[in-house]
């Protein structure tokens, strides 16, 4: 559900050989601070864990993977494998910091209605009520409607027309400035009417949140998400910062060679694709979130709840998650990709279980790792 990144978007830089990545990848035979809070994840599933971690990464070549598991509602292991620098042959662990991105998605939903519950905003009044400097439209738009990407506002063109270049490192200072890159656009359709997935929809979102808190978006999650669920090192992307423990990005050609990903300032995106984290730091909201500690359960059902569009069509997606039917139980959850990354996490609420999946390398299939780890850690095994 983000735009495959297939163009070439990286600057020339120095070549991985797959034999010398192939070498480095032996270090999953041993994961890199391996946490188990209690004895809950048996060392049968903990092998099962590694051995599908190094399968996916030696079919991708990907340099490093994190992940981390959740059982009745606690973090249970977590593990890094590979490398998260192959220049200086940093290994990857569970406090790597990651790329989230679509995965910012889900975390800034919890923000909003965070906000629709303590009464600060109405999910289906006209967004210019709280961002006024977007423009009004042929119809209303409501952040009901950009939560679920029933907005009409559009994802990134296909020919990079009107968007941030792929391989750029423009900073944008404020929502407001980001808003620039879309908001004169045509609506794809009339809100409500169809799905249209949009990161920029998210944007909006970020200045909606900011009229409705008071508050800059980055203060707000870090205030109301962060802190209360334990994400000591989850922050916006900035490409400028010095960030401990930040993995650099990796890119795979057609040829097979491994390069350093393109250049990404992701200021102009960061509630639908700018923040990074680590395994731990996503387990724990995962936790959160399970334990009701982020939203009452009346909102949290709400956010899990897929509209109808007005024709009364469902979609898969919900308020900010994607939402599927998978070995007999309700799977929330959601995936992201950008320059340098591929992620996933997924719930089962039913079973107080989650995983989530980090990776360093961008065009890759997470959710399908991650759905292989769920049906490990809840016994779906075949």
């Amino acid at each position: 559900m983000y735009r495959q990144l297939t163009r070439s978007f990286f600057r020339p830089t120095p070549k991985t050989s797959i034999p010398f990545l192939l070498a480095a990848l032996l270090v999953i035979l041993l994961p890199a601070h391996a946490v188990a809070q209690d004895n809950a994840l048996t060392p049968e599933k903990r092998t099962q864990i590694e051995k599908a971690v190094s399968a996916f990464m030696s079919a991708n070549s990907i340099p490093g993977i994190s992940v981390a598991i959740v059982q009745n509602g606690h973090p249970v292991w977590s593990a890094g494998f590979g490398m998260s620098d192959l220049e200086d042959s940093a290994p990857a662990t569970s406090s790597t910091l990651y790329r989230l991105g679509s995965i910012s998605k889900p975390i800034t939903a919890v923000a909003i209605l965070q906000l629709y519950e303590r009464g600060k905003l109405d999910l289906d009044v006209p967004v210019q009520k709280y961002c006024p400097v977007f423009p009004q439209k042929d119809s209303p738009i409501t952040t009901r409607q950009l939560l679920a990407h029933l907005s009409g506002i559009r994802h990134y063109n296909q020919d990079g027309k009107g968007d941030v270049p792929e391989d750029s490192a423009r900073h944008f200072a404020s929502m407001e400035e980001s808003l620039q890159l879309f908001a004169s656009d045509p609506l794809l359709s009339k809100p409500g009417t169809q799905f249209h997935y949009s990161t920029y929809g998210y944007t909006l979102l970020g200045c909606v949140l900011e009229g409705a808190a008071p508050q800059k978006y980055v203060d707000f999650v870090r205030e109301n998400i962060l802190r209360p669920a334990a994400m000591e090192h989850t922050q916006a992307d900035d490409f400028f910062a010095i960030v401990p423990h930040r993995t650099r990005w990796y890119h795979r050609d057609q040829s097979g060679v491994v390069h350093n990903a393109g250049v990404l300032d992701s200021s102009y995106k960061i509630p639908g694709g700018g923040l990074i984290s680590s395994a731990d730091d996503m387990a724990n909201f995962e936790t959160a979130i399970l334990a009701g500690r982020l939203l009452k359960p009346a909102t949290q059902d709400l956010m899990w709840t897929v509209p109808h569009t007005t024709d009364g069509k469902h979609t898969s997606y919900a308020l900010g998650w994607a939402l599927d039917d998978h070995f007999g139980l309700h799977i929330v959850g959601h995936d992201g990709g950008q320059q340098g990354t591929s992620t996933a996490i997924l719930l089962a609420p039913q079973k107080s279980a989650a995983v989530v999946v980090l990776t360093n390398m961008d065009n890759q299939d997470a959710n399908a790792l991650a759905e292989s780890l769920l049906k490990i850690t809840l016994d779906l095994q075949p």
